[in-house]
Formats: C-alpha cells, structure tokens, sequence
C-alpha cells in the first residue's frame, strides 16, 4: 500500500488528537460518575446491590 502525499491546506485541516483527547475525557467522566454513585453507595447505612447474572450483596 503506497501513500499519498498531502496539500498543504490538507496537512492543516488533519488534527490527529481529537479522537483520542475526546475518548480520554469520557472516559474520565464515567470513571468519576462510577465513583460517586460507589461512594454514596457504600457510605450508606443499609444498602444492598443486584447485578445481572444473579449477583446479589447487602449489608447493613
């Protein structure tokens, strides 16, 4: 597979990071919704967990 050779209005137009600076700050922002919604979860005085494939936790 040969490349090709860019104009120069094509060489400015190109920005390589926006895929990964976008992917990076939601990844980011889900890491600390999970974060608060585990915090507040486990911080309460009775609490219980049901997750797919028949998991189940309390505590009180």
């Amino acid at each position: 597979m040969e490349g090709m050779d860019l104009s120069v209005a094509e060489l400015h137009a190109y920005r390589p990071g926006e895929a990964i600076t976008l992917s990076a700050v939601l990844a980011i922002l889900v890491i600390s919704v999970i974060t608060v919604v585990v915090f507040r979860l486990f911080r309460s005085g009775d609490g219980s967990v049901k997750l797919p494939g028949g998991w189940a936790f309390s505590w009180k």
